[in-house]
């Protein structure tokens, strides 16, 4: 496998992570197996990539929310954009958990706002991301 082959099969398992955080965010109290009968794919290797970083995130929701609010500056996690607080976890569960370095992390979160957020989402998601890898010490 190539780093390009490598490195876009875990942008897909983020993307795919990211739509499922949105779907449970939502409350719609759907499952994964919902999830990924509506809109998996063939993709095993970033499902179970993606399923994976979504436990995580649900397992260290508390901690992640409490981090997310203290490094963004005036911004409760309920008043954030839903994308915008779904990335914010996903990369905050990332850095806590050490699966990537720091700067792919927070790279790959920020083009993931610009392909899904609003306008002003990749720059928020960086300002806090960057926050919060001084705070946990990356």
């Amino acid at each position: 496998m190539t780093p390009e082959a490598g490195s876009s099969a875990r942008r897909r398992a983020r993307e795919r992570a990211l739509q499922a955080l949105f779907q449970v965010d939502l409350g719609s109290g759907e499952s994964f197996q919902v999830y990924w009968e509506a809109f998996g794919d063939e993709d095993y290797a970033a499902r179970e990539q993606a399923e994976a970083l979504v436990r995580s995130v649900e397992l260290h929701r508390a901690r992640i929310d409490g981090l997310i609010e203290e490094c963004s500056t005036n911004w409760r996690i309920e008043r954030m954009a839903r994308v915008d607080r779904n990335i914010l976890r996903l990369a905050a569960g990332e850095m806590l958990a050490a699966h990537a370095p720091k700067s792919v992390v927070i790279n790959e979160a920020i083009e993931i706002a610009k392909r899904y957020g609003g306008e002003g989402s990749p720059a928020f998601v960086n300002g806090v991301l960057d926050r919060l890898a001084t705070k946990i010490g990356l």
